[in-house]
């Protein structure tokens, strides 16, 4: 028998890239941070979690909401990259040219979607359970990552989504943005 599939969520995402390549870059887990209640426990990610799946030709894939039909990318096809540094689960997508991708991107670029998440189970072992205070605490240690996703409602109120660029750097402010639209009218 399988383990169930598990999805959590996290909040750290930016928008990079350019114009003619746009990628989304962030955490997709956090490490060392509780998660929201889980329904009467809460989560922590620990540093490690991910290094075995990591190191295995394991597929991930990158999607809109947990929706498989909106597929954003795939580690196998070089457009998820996925890393685990000593933050926590770091994830760059190189997004396709479809209609989801480039409404996602603009929901991201005025902070409208700020999260991400992940679907994983846990193997044998892979967990540890424990009663501190008032409170249950579930340790991930190990997990088999299926996916990553881009969400507006993360169960981790840490990690985040953004877009990042040169462009948006070092964008005009909106009155200057506003006062150019006008002069290229006259």
């Amino acid at each position: 028998m399988s383990a169930p599939i598990e999805r959590r969520t996290a909040i750290e995402l930016r928008a990079g890239g350019d114009k003619q390549s746009p990628r989304l870059v962030g955490h997709a887990a956090v490490f060392n941070s509780p998660s929201q209640d889980l329904g009467g426990f809460t989560e922590i990610v620990k540093p490690g979690a991910f290094a075995r799946t990591l190191k295995t030709d394991r597929d991930p894939l990158a999607l809109v909401q947990h929706m498989p039909q909106l597929v954003l990318g795939r580690r196998s096809a070089g457009t998820l990259r996925l890393t685990q540094d000593s933050r926590g689960l770091a994830f760059q997508i190189d997004l396709p040219e479809t209609v989801a991708a480039r409404d996602l991107l603009v929901s991201v670029e005025r902070g409208d979607v700020r999260g991400a998440s992940f679907a994983f189970s846990t193997p044998a072992g892979g967990d540890r359970w424990e009663v501190r205070g008032d409170k249950v605490i579930r340790e991930l240690i190990d997990v088999d990552l299926h996916e990553i996703t881009i969400t507006a409602q993360p169960a981790y109120l840490d990690t985040s989504v953004a877009r990042r660029s040169y462009e948006l750097k070092f964008a005009p402010t909106p009155r200057l943005r506003a006062l150019r639209r006008f002069l290229e009218t006259v």
